[in-house]
């Protein structure tokens, strides 16, 4: 009976739907964990074939053939370690999130998820049904029990696998990111550890999709419920941890624990990474920012260049009567830093040219809001020929406070194919521009100071409109984030009439949101898969 053995934590960046490509990843990884690292066992993240989440595609008889096909060439190709990888599973009419364990072409044992969420950005029971048993396999002297992801935050699934028999038990996952996860996963392992008794291994995905990104970070805690190892997060690699046996069981040792970065930190490495992995996997060989001297441009320019190269990036300012010198001064000192390509278009004539057209439509009208908006949808129309002409994809520079209370102009500013600060707080951008200065000094030092504004009228600033963006954020947080009724959040300090105002805005504004881009997810509940709320609805008529 061996007294040791080598676990590697393969943290892949996978494509949903790629089910061929996936295979080749995995089997790739599977390989070089057993020849470079010497490892037994490796283990892959939920879904791993698939990708994840592969939604509506679970729905497709063909999609469905083709990850059998998948895991037949897996269990035909790689021998010599064994392989814990993720995969839906069919049987009869009835479709499993599963665990196969693969052994020089055998079928050690399969697991299905038991715990099936619908909540956040999570759908598994539109598509799965729900298994009920524990998959326990000898990998070789040691007897793991295998889980899937929200198995590990209920009671039952990881201690099931220890009374019947698991020595040592995995988790497998695809857990998205948000600022605040890392501490709840920890935690909830501990808790599992504190009645199951065994060692918990969990490998987690890494890499962007769509909206989400996950982060990595798999890791290992002993019977006691201690971190033993933990891998990078915003890495993709094979990370190896080593298990011995000892009197009181398998413990985990000589493993490194990556120091966890701090909040802004993994809040940015998350916007870089879910904006990269977007254009990479869709092909777009760059990006368009519109640029208007603020901050919120000057942020997504940033990412965007950090992400992808200067080379790939292109900033455009489109400047109006309303124009400051301050904006073009600060606009062209980013771009210097950035070290990307420039254009200056003036969108005066394309205004007074819709202002005449418009003419005698508005005669005797008070110029107002839709003045301001024609000349946001002008820039929107000029991003989007550039995109046209060059195939390059249009980032919405727009922020979650701009974009929950409507402060955004529909086909104008909103216009884009990917929205990097779509989740980030107008309070939070600033504290990320300032994270990112401290790593090189490249947001000119005034963008920082001087007031918001959307500069489409006169001497215009955001807080003619709205309230000064600390309290506004905190408003928002509390009633979007936490769901807090206004009772609550008046309780918590706040002007009732404000609060109302703030809740009617952000109900009324649900239209505008389900037009918008896609955005990475950095927050607890983001607009888009996090928060689903009605357009038509007869709640938030807030009197």
């Amino acid at each position: 009976m061996t007294d040791s053995q080598r676990f590697a934590m393969a943290q892949l960046n996978l494509l949903v739907g790629d089910i061929p490509g996936n295979t080749e990843a995995v089997a790739r990884a599977a390989e070089r964990a057993r020849d470079e690292l010497g490892a037994g066992v490796v283990v892959f993240p939920e879904l791993a074939l698939t990708g994840y989440p592969p939604d509506d595609l679970l729905l497709r008889g063909d999609f469905i053939a083709a990850v059998e096909r998948g895991i037949e060439r897996l269990r035909a190709e790689v021998g010599g370690v064994v392989l814990v990888v993720g995969a839906p599973r069919a049987e009869g009419d009835n479709l499993y999130n599963s665990a196969f364990v693969l052994r020089d072409g055998e079928l050690l044992g399969v697991y299905d998820k038991h715990h099936l969420p619908t909540y956040g950005v999570f759908d598994d029971r539109r598509y799965f049904d729900a298994g009920d048993r524990p998959c326990i396999v000898d990998t070789g002297g040691c007897r793991l029990g295998v889980t899937i992801c929200e198995d590990a935050w209920h009671p039952g699934p990881v201690e099931e696998a220890a009374r019947a028999g698991a020595e040592v038990v995995v988790n497998l996952n695809a857990s998205p990111f948000d600022h605040r996860k890392w501490l709840a996963r920890e935690s909830v392992l501990r808790e599992r550890i504190a009645t199951a008794r065994v060692p918990v291994l969990y490998c987690n995905m890494a890499g962007g999709q769509d909206e989400v990104v996950y982060d990595g970070g798999s890791c290992a805690f002993d019977a006691d419920g201690a971190l033993a190892m933990r891998a990078p997060r915003f890495e993709t690699g094979l990370y190896p941890v080593d298990l011995q046996r000892g009197t009181d069981g398998w413990r985990p040792v000589d493993a490194e624990v990556c120091e966890d970065p701090s909040e802004e930190a993994c809040v940015y490495d998350a916007l870089v990474w879910g904006l990269r992995d977007y254009v990479e996997k869709n092909g777009f060989p760059g990006v368009l920012v519109g640029l208007s001297g603020g901050m919120d441009s000057a942020l997504a320019a940033t990412i965007a260049v950090d992400a992808l190269g200067p080379e790939r990036v292109e900033c455009v300012m489109m400047p109006s009567r309303y124009t400051s010198d301050t904006s073009h001064t600060d606009a062209a000192a980013l771009v210097a830093n950035l070290g990307v390509r420039y254009r200056d278009i003036p969108i005066e004539g394309i205004f007074s040219a819709y202002l005449e057209a418009l003419a005698p439509s508005f005669e005797g009208l008070a110029q107002d809001v839709t003045e301001e908006n024609l000349q946001s949808r002008a820039r929107g129309t000029l991003l989007m020929a550039l995109s046209n002409k060059f195939g390059k994809l249009v980032l919405a520079t727009g922020n979650k406070s701009e974009l929950a209370v409507g402060y955004a102009t529909l086909y104008g500013d909103m216009v884009g194919g990917f929205a990097p600060l779509k989740d980030v707080f107008k309070t939070e951008a600033y504290r990320l521009a300032r994270y990112r200065n401290e790593l090189s000094e490249v947001i000119p030092a005034n963008i920082f100071v001087k007031a918001p504004t959307a500069e489409l009228r006169e001497d215009q600033k955001d807080t003619d409109s709205l309230p000064d963006y600390e309290e506004l954020d905190a408003i928002l947080a509390a009633y979007v984030e936490d769901d807090a009724a206004i009772a609550e959040i008046v309780d918590a300090g706040h002007d009732e009439a404000t609060v109302r105002r703030i809740v009617r805005m952000v109900h009324g504004n649900e239209y505008k949101r389900r037009q918008a881009p896609p955005g990475v997810k950095t927050t607890t509940k983001a607009f888009g898969r996090d928060r689903r709320y009605p357009i038509t609805s007869g709640f938030g008529r807030v009197e």
